[in-house]
């Protein structure tokens, strides 16, 4: 097919602040996690989908399948939808004590 660019699981997006390898990435409405370190300002590759350990919020607790939320504020994962953004759903329990949570990231725009 002519007109075919990427599948569009890995998409390079500027990067919106200082990013590191494996750190949570919202551009707009796309959300990924970086592939590689990259100043601001500089190309970043992320990955849209997939399920990743990403900063939580230490004091939210997620049980498997409850919706995951990115606070881009903060840079983390929260059970939280007021003012933050859907991106998939908790793919495994985190306690009210971790400071990670794995989620299953959807890749769907919104």
């Amino acid at each position: 097919m002519k007109n075919f660019i990427q599948d569009g699981n890995i998409v390079t997006v500027t990067a919106p602040y200082n990013v590191t390898s494996g750190q949570g990435v919202q551009v707009g409405g796309i959300i990924g996690v970086a592939a590689n370190d990259a100043l601001q300002g500089t190309p970043v590759e992320i990955l849209r989908q997939g399920i990743f350990a990403l900063g939580a919020v230490t004091a939210d607790t997620l049980a498997i399948g409850d919706k995951a939320y990115w606070d881009n504020t903060a840079r983390r994962i929260t059970k939280t939808a007021t003012n933050n953004t859907l991106v998939g759903a908790a793919a495994g329990p985190k306690s009210g004590t971790e400071t990670s949570a794995t989620v299953l990231l959807d890749g769907v725009i919104r």
